[in-house]
């Protein structure tokens, strides 16, 4: 072993024993134990009041479902003014228009955007495989990136923005949001406080049972090549003949998007690597299919993947088990959750709950039944005197549920509030490129294992594939 720092449960218990009192949980909560123990997590923002001239002026380039998205959450920093929108679709530059007014810059031509000296900031949400260009001609031109997750398409591209970044020393951060939550901070804090002893799995689903969580959008029927520029939106990618389809469901094909692995597998990736500070794994093994969204598209609807994590200075070898399925006909929903030698600990979106369980220390009528009385007796007079230094562990204590207060805004808020910090020199930002490629091109795994059907191994710190 290494030099790794080794916390217990007990440490743990200790810790969350001061002035932590027992409340009264929902029933969903309350079935599991008779105790279980809730703290309120508390933000701390602070009410800022910027000038006209010192106002982070702020375009948004891809103004589809996530571009509207990340652009309100962007608004509601303080400090933040949006000014400008592109996307291809003209009905999206409508709508930009009105939500913000008649008055934010509307465009086509990303580079328009680009050239405008009075923009400093861009969040950049189009389909993955502009993501790499638009970034990289982005920092070029002196803006700082907001750049949408996955990073990239290919682990190449990745290597690029690296690059770019360190060259130009712009303001770069990946969006996945999820790892700036006020429950990922606890989580991470709990989980090096020896809450879950050592990490042996991770196991993480996602379901989901719905045409739009199958990512087949409404087509809208105004959708026809004057509205559409679609040569642009090909781009990089094999040309083909106008497709409305292709344009509004473009994450249903491997030459604009990289399937369900890089749509929610690197949201898994970003949030775990920051709880247990880890660069990744180093191989995967998936399987799957498309089973019932057979729209045209050439990525699977269900997939499982299995990953190795290598001995790290922050944790132990362990796996994780990660499943997307979007024919959940049992109806939808999802679980993160890391399981240590002493306990389990879920991730929620707005909460953390840490279990445990009695490990079983003493044998039971299951292993006795098969003695005499006698050597029964002596049995549990052995364990008695082995174990009792273990009576600590053999206890099943309260569960603890960590849960943001109704005063948080939220994970995409503070994402956002880091990202506009790293400007204004206050802050770092917590997904830079290089985490960016290692979320991403640990989720791209998935991707490369599936279509090739066979394992594949990834070095973590350089950041390729083997």
């Amino acid at each position: 072993m290494n030099s790794r720092k080794k916390s217990t449960r007990r440490d743990f218990l200790t810790k969350v024993s001061i002035g932590t009192a027992a409340l009264s949980v929902p029933n969903i909560l309350a079935a599991r134990s008779t105790g279980i123990r809730k703290e309120i997590l508390e933000p701390e923002y602070v009410k800022k009041t910027y000038s006209a001239n010192d106002k982070i002026r702020l375009a948004t380039i891809g103004f589809g479902i996530q571009g509207i998205g990340d652009t309100a959450n962007a608004v509601g920093v303080d400090g933040v003014e949006f000014v400008a929108a592109c996307d291809l679709y003209k009905g999206r530059l409508t709508r930009a228009n009105e939500l913000y007014g008649q008055d934010i810059f509307t465009t086509r031509d990303y580079r328009e955007i680009l050239a405008k000296e009075d923009i400093d900031a861009v969040i950049i949400a189009t389909p993955d495989h502009w993501h790499e260009r638009i970034a990289t001609d982005a920092m070029k031109a002196g803006k700082a990136v907001y750049l949408e997750k996955p990073m990239i398409k290919n682990i190449q591209e990745g290597h690029n923005l690296i690059k770019v970044q360190q060259d130009t020393g712009s303001v770069l951060q990946v969006g996945s949001q999820g790892m700036s939550g006020i429950y990922a901070a606890k989580a991470r804090e709990l989980y090096k406080s020896g809450a879950i002893g050592d990490l042996v799995m991770v196991e993480i689903h996602n379901d989901r049972y719905s045409s739009e969580g199958a990512w087949q959008y409404p087509i809208p029927p105004d959708a026809d090549p004057d509205n559409i520029d679609f040569d642009t939106f090909l781009g990089s990618a094999p040309k083909v003949e106008y497709d409305p389809v292709r344009f509004f469901r473009w994450r249903n094909y491997q030459d604009y998007g990289t399937g369900v692995a890089g749509d929610l597998f690197v949201h898994s990736f970003s949030t775990m690597n920051f709880v247990i500070d880890s660069f990744g794994p180093v191989r995967a093994k998936s399987t799957g299919g498309l089973r019932y969204w057979k729209d045209g598209r050439d990525v699977p609807d269900i997939m499982m993947s299995l990953y190795d994590f290598p001995e790290a200075e922050n944790h132990p070898a362990f796996n994780a088990v990660l499943r997307i399925n979007f024919v959940a006909g049992g109806g939808g929903g999802g679980a993160f959750k890391l399981i240590g030698t002493e306990g389990a600990m879920v991730v929620g979106w707005r909460s953390v709950m840490v279990t445990h369980s009695d490990m079983g220390w003493r044998p039971t009528g299951y292993a006795l039944k098969s003695y005499s009385e006698n050597i029964q007796k002596e049995i549990n007079k052995m364990y008695d005197a082995k174990y009792d230094q273990q009576r600590g562990k053999m206890l099943n204590p309260q569960d603890t549920v960590f849960e943001a207060s109704s005063t948080y805004k939220g994970a995409d808020h503070d994402h956002f509030l880091t990202f506009f910090g790293a400007m204004r020199g206050n802050r770092k930002v917590v997904e830079d490129t290089t985490y960016g490629l290692r979320a991403a091109g640990a989720a791209l795994l998935s991707n490369f294992s599936y279509f090739e059907d066979k394992a594949v191994g990834w070095d973590p710190v350089n950041m390729q594939l083997l």
